[in-house]
């Protein structure tokens, strides 16, 4: 793979495992530096990922911080510029899921996902964008969405919601950062082959009184491409968001979901 002529110094958040993991490591190869972050729970195996770029012949280093919290995000950030020299692109990717019907969910679950999927990407973007405003060159900044940002799904209530958010809050974004150089786009992955699907699975199908896989099964028998998706579908299309290619896109939310959900 041929790598940029550009490398540019990119953040990475919830990237430890699964579609963010798959991030960090496409865009390295690509030939970008890659700081990464997670929560202090999967410490080891971001500090593996950092490891692994580094052998890539790319700079990286491992942030950890819980990206609902603003000090922590801040923090994040200036350790990112610290170790990369610039903060160019930001990813903010790190999400959570909660499976639980709306009548039964307790307020706290509720305000746990709205912290981290909404919240969370609110404190990266904005963060995020007043360090590339003080650079004075622009950048990119791209938000983890999903399909339920356009179909909602049953029994992930503020998961929809919340990634509903993200896709208003990047409209509003890009619409106020155009005039600074910063475009402003957000991904929508449909069904992924990782651990939070894996768990999604199981609360669906205990919930409807399946066997675990059958909730799995019966959502990607809509998948046009006839198979579920693993995080390097994602990955590279975030390569391009990432890229120059993606120069004159802003405001947008695109699905990755093999063919779903149709708009």
């Amino acid at each position: 793979m041929m790598a940029s002529l550009e490398p540019r110094n990119i953040l990475v958040t919830g990237a430890a495992r699964g579609i963010g993991r798959a991030i960090a490591l496409r865009l390295a190869e690509d030939g970008h530096n890659v700081a990464v972050n997670d929560v202090s729970a999967n410490r080891t195996a971001l500090e593996r990922l950092a490891g692994e770029i580094r052998d890539k012949k790319r700079k990286s280093s491992a942030a950890i911080a819980d990206v609902s919290k603003q000090g922590d995000v801040e923090d994040m950030v200036s350790q990112t510029v610290a170790d990369l020299g610039s903060l160019d692109v930001m990813i903010a990717n790190a999400g959570i899921a909660h499976v639980q019907s709306l009548l039964e969910l307790d307020a706290g679950d509720w305000d746990k996902v709205m912290s981290v999927n909404l919240r969370g990407v609110f404190l990266c973007y904005q963060t995020a964008a007043k360090q590339m405003i003080k650079q004075g060159n622009g950048g990119k900044i791209i938000g983890a969405a999903s399909i339920v940002a356009y179909r909602p799904f049953a029994l992930l209530g503020p998961y929809s919601a919340s990634k509903w958010g993200v896709r208003g809050l990047t409209q509003a974004a890009a619409m106020e950062w155009a005039k600074h150089g910063i475009t402003v786009n957000a991904y929508c992955p449909g069904i992924v082959g990782t651990d939070m699907w894996e768990l999604i699975d199981e609360k669906l199908s205990a919930e409807e009184g399946w066997e675990k896989g059958e909730a799995l099964k019966t959502y990607a028998g809509s998948i046009a491409l006839g198979r579920v998706s693993v995080p390097e579908d994602v990955a590279s299309y975030v390569s391009y968001l990432a890229s120059p290619d993606s120069d004159y896109m802003t405001g947008q939310s695109v699905m990755i979901d093999g063919g779903i959900q149709f708009s």
